[in-house]
């Protein structure tokens, strides 16, 4: 009874569950079309029943449709599924013309991009080297590259960057090795154009005067292109917990939109407010277009325009079904976004502030002016949002800081400000306005903000890294979470003793997962780059020798703390290894190497 009704007052959230168990049951098992064409008639029995006035049909049709959204998920992430046959490794001549810009590394620039060989055409990341010119969307290129297969990942606790390329339905990485050759295209698309208007603003903002840093920052917090970005910067907000502020994402979007809808009502007569909103959610797709339709920017957008449909049509808004339905758009056009980790991040986030805000926020000291609504407000949500990310963020990073509660205390409540002015900052280089003093002015304030994020990085005893965390910890931490809200608004003994039981499952589980690798011994070869690494893993404690020529801090960052997350490793020594070395001792143990 109580499934019945809580289908009856969220109907379109129960079902989307249903929709996303049946991707995550379509990606562990793989169906092939025998068993998706089965699916596919029960789900099409589902639908014709609904024509059916028959009592029993109509008592379980709210468990048919569960079936049925069930069923589509597993469907559409068949056919969502990409699967190429192409094999065109080795050295060849391609030509290709780019579709997106990626994070560059020491050596290269990357780019997403359509490629054509001399026999077929898949997607590629082309590494281009960074003594050659940026590309742009203008023109095709024609060089010879080395074309390979992403490799797959040599243990478990690395990070699968060929299936994080499968879903995105990249096939290869081609590296050019010869000079390019430039041809003028005239098939540039719409969405191409927008692309490339978006790529000569960012260029217009490296001429601008300020700093590297400050260009950057402007860059990444508006028109999402973090590709250029120093490794340092990265870091800091990082290691501070803003790195939201930095990406753009829901808070960015629903400033710019409250800045069209704020100058609108300003032109706009009161009897046409409703106008002011098509027109600024116009302006806000718009927008999204213009910087490349991100995952992130796009998922916002959906959502705040599902928020404001319920507002012009006169509907009391429903976050959760809000949410739900901004949730289904998203995975109905494309359903591996449901493994893109910034998907889960931001509706996990959402639904924290659903789920904790208020209840938090009454426990607070009354709001009763405006300075403190501000204030008490901010604590309340970014609080509610890192408590509800916290057990997936230490799944997939491995990492926590305690000084980003009270650094999202001071930054927030100045990113509308901060978000607002970049805003204007790159409409005025976008349109070749010089303004030198504002620029300055500008560039000083980014300068100062760097400084206090650069210094909230700072608290290392507060920084905690390489946090063991699986599946099942994970469930449990989830669990915490949602009991939480419980015995914030009741804290008797009942709510409390639920609550702490909840908790000490959860560390007797943690305690023993502790000591089963505790008790393993392990030998590893690590390939890295053009480099080895070897480990040794004795109880929990490990020791890895790195060649003399290899990068050590990468190393660190790709092999040591992934292995020590994932094999919860409480100390470690690093050694270097000798050229021609036959043995190695560790712990009055020796380990021979050929």
């Amino acid at each position: 009874m109580e499934k019945h009704n809580l289908l009856k007052k969220q109907p379109l959230l129960i079902l989307v569950v249903f929709f996303i168990l049946g991707i995550f049951f379509q990606d562990t098992f793989s169906l092939d079309k025998t068993y998706i064409f089965a699916i596919a008639g029960i789900s099409l029995l589902v639908v014709i029943t609904k024509f059916f006035k028959n009592y029993f049909l109509h008592r379980i049709q709210p468990y048919l449709l569960c079936i049925m959204f069930f069923g589509v998920g597993i469907i559409l992430h068949f056919f969502n599924t990409y699967k190429n046959p192409v094999s065109a490794q080795g050295n060849h001549t391609i030509i290709f013309k780019i579709s997106g810009k990626l994070n560059s590394n020491e050596k290269n620039r990357k780019y997403e991009a359509l490629v054509k060989t001399e026999k077929q055409t898949f997607n590629a990341i082309i590494y281009i080297p960074k003594s050659e010119k940026q590309l742009d969307f203008n023109h095709y290129y024609q060089t010879k590259a080395f074309v390979s297969k992403p490799k797959v990942p040599q243990y478990d606790f690395q990070f699968d960057y060929s299936k994080y390329l499968q879903r995105k339905n990249i096939d290869f990485q081609c590296y050019i090795n010869d000079e390019l050759h430039v041809a003028k295209r005239n098939d540039v698309s719409w969405a191409e154009k927008f692309s490339q208007m978006r790529l000569e603003v960012l260029q217009s903002i490296d001429n601008a005067q300020m700093s590297s840093p400050s260009k950057e920052f402007l860059k990444g917090i508006i028109l999402a292109d973090r590709t250029e970005i120093d490794a340092q910067t990265v870091q800091d907000f990082s290691r501070s917990g803003l790195v939201h502020f930095l990406a753009i994402s829901g808070t960015h979007i629903v400033v710019i939109f409250g800045l069209f809808y704020f100058l609108l009502i300003k032109i706009l007569p009161v009897k046409h407010r409703k106008y002011a909103i098509l027109t600024s959610l116009f302006l806000i797709w718009l927008f999204t277009a213009f910087i490349g339709f991100g995952s992130s920017v796009v998922r916002s957008s959906i959502m705040l325009s599902v928020y404001f449909i319920y507002v012009l049509l006169q509907r009391k808004p429903d976050l959760l079904h809000s949410l739900a339905l901004s949730a289904f758009i998203i995975l109905l056009s494309d359903t591996q976004q449901l493994f893109d980790v910034g998907f889960r991040l931001s509706f996990l986030a959402v639904l924290g502030i659903f789920w904790l805000n208020q209840p938090i926020l009454s426990n607070l000291p009354k709001q009763d002016n405006w300075f403190k609504k501000v204030v008490f407000n901010t604590i309340s949500i970014s609080v509610s949002a890192q408590v509800a990310t916290l057990p997936l963020v230490l799944y997939y990073f491995h990492q926590f800081s305690f000084i980003s509660i009270i650094a999202n205390f001071f930054i927030v409540p100045f990113s509308e400000i901060i978000i607002v002015f970049s805003f204007v900052m790159t409409a005025l280089i976008a349109v070749n306005a010089d303004f030198e003093y504002l620029t300055v002015f500008y560039g000083s304030i980014i300068e100062i903000l760097l400084v206090v994020i650069h210094w909230f990085a700072g608290f290392n005893d507060v920084f905690f890294e390489n946090i063991p965390m699986n599946g099942a910890e994970v469930f449990f931490l989830f669990l915490i979470v949602f009991l939480l809200r419980v015995v914030i608004l009741k804290c008797n003994l009942k709510n409390f003793t639920i609550w702490m039981t909840a908790f000490a499952i959860f560390s007797v589980m943690r305690f023993g997962f502790n000591c089963y690798e505790g008790r393993k011994t392990e030998v590893l070869i690590h390939d890295f780059s053009k480099n080895k690494v070897l480990s040794v893993k004795k109880n929990n404690e490990a020791c890895f020798w790195i060649e003399e020529n290899s990068d050590k801090a990468r190393i660190i960052k790709f092999i040591i703390n992934p292995y020590c997350a994932s094999r919860r490793i409480k100390r470690i020594e690093i050694r270097r290894l000798p050229h021609a070395a036959e043995r190695i001792v560790y712990q009055h143990k020796i380990y021979e190497l050929k």
